[in-house]
């Protein structure tokens, strides 16, 4: 919830869409069942998580890699 917190403060996600997707992974049991959101929601989830970079930290090696 704390990305999803830091989205809306951010205005990538309107207080609603923030509701509502707060809602549907809290109900959610698996994974499966988080990625049957409704398609809008999706999306706009996905968007968020772009402009935010969260996939940067899968780009970077891990840090035992850097030769620690």
């Amino acid at each position: 919830m704390q990305t999803l917190d830091e989205m809306l403060n951010r205005k990538l996600l309107s207080p609603s869409q923030h509701a509502e997707i707060g809602a549907w992974i809290a109900q959610a049991r698996t994974p499966e069942a988080i990625r049957r959101m409704p398609a809008a929601l999706w999306r706009k989830l996905e968007l968020a998580s772009v402009l935010m970079n969260l996939d940067a930290d899968l780009t970077q090696p891990p840090p035992w890699a850097e030769g620690g």
